[in-house]
């Protein structure tokens, strides 16, 4: 079922499964989410909890314990609750269950809430930790935006501009799009402007660290960009299928990293990941804006 919110400039519809934006189209119709052609991805904007990215066949340890899970974990694959709505909030929940607890054996509640403010969306995660020990988890962004946004333009013409100048590192992959523990300078145009190509994702996702904590998708030759600020999070992917022409980019705001290469990972010790005590709660919000 799909939930609307809606202002005099955007209308964003919301799906209950995965509590996933569906669309976010302006007053004069322009859609900026990638509506999920099969061709080249068929998702749109998916929550990536309670990991985020693969692990080595679909394994990992929890205590010591084995257990298996998807990459990206499993909350876009989940039907969420409605707990409460307005014409420009939406507060969506996930509780642990049988299905859950089989994948990840942890006591929780996930809320995702939505607020629609002018031109900006924002998505505020709250994890609450209800077991009595703590949990570890990751929790991300993975939405993609339609390029380009306007008719006239190509892919090529769009670029994304960071807010600020700093020394930007790569996360390496290996192959298989594990981390290899290696991090590389990652130079940008005038220290802020990344040009888009559709070869550079040959390799799969690029994952910046050290970057600046707001990124615009834009174009000289279009009014429209798309403004993504996110200033808890400390990585973010960029991603679009790799070897193809696929007319969209993602930008993912992410807390952790995907397993490292050749490593089943036990949770309560990988890097990077959220360690959330007894009925802690945490919480982190990202923010989208959309002009044009």
């Amino acid at each position: 079922m799909l939930h609307t919110l809606q202002n005099e400039y955007l209308t964003v519809q919301i799906h209950e499964k995965g509590a996933t934006p569906w669309s976010i189209k302006d007053a004069d119709g322009t859609e900026y989410l990638w509506q999920g052609d099969t061709r080249y991805w068929r998702n749109r904007a998916p929550h990536l909890f309670p990991y985020i990215g693969r692990m080595p066949g679909g394994k990992y340890t929890l205590r010591g314990e084995p257990h298996c899970m998807n990459m990206h974990g499993f909350a876009r694959d989940m039907v969420f609750d409605v707990k409460g709505s307005s014409d420009t909030h939406l507060v969506f929940s996930l509780t642990n269950n049988e299905e859950t607890y089989n994948l990840y054996p942890c006591a929780f509640c996930l809320s995702i809430r939505y607020r629609l403010e002018g031109r900006a969306l924002s998505i505020t995660y709250r994890v609450e930790n209800t077991d009595d020990k703590p949990m570890h988890f990751g929790i991300g962004a993975h939405p993609g935006f339609n390029v380009p946004l306007e008719t006239g333009a190509a892919f090529e013409d769009y670029y994304l501009e960071f807010d600020a100048v700093t020394d930007a590192k790569r996360v390496e992959l290996s192959a298989d799009c594990f981390v290899t523990g290696e991090l590389t300078p990652f130079p940008l145009t005038d220290g802020v402007r990344l040009p888009l190509t559709h070869d550079m994702f040959d390799n799969d996702a690029i994952i910046l660290t050290d970057m600046a904590t707001s990124v615009t998708l834009k174009s000289s030759k279009s009014g429209k960009h798309v403004c993504a600020s996110y200033p808890d999070m400390p990585y973010l992917g960029i991603w679009h299928m790799p070897k193809t022409d696929a007319p969209y980019v993602c930008i993912e705001p992410w807390s952790s990293l995907p397993s490292r290469h050749g490593v089943v990972e036990e949770l309560t010790t990988k890097p990077g990941l959220i360690a959330l005590e007894s009925h802690g709660v945490y919480t982190n919000e990202i923010t989208f804006r959309f002009e044009g």
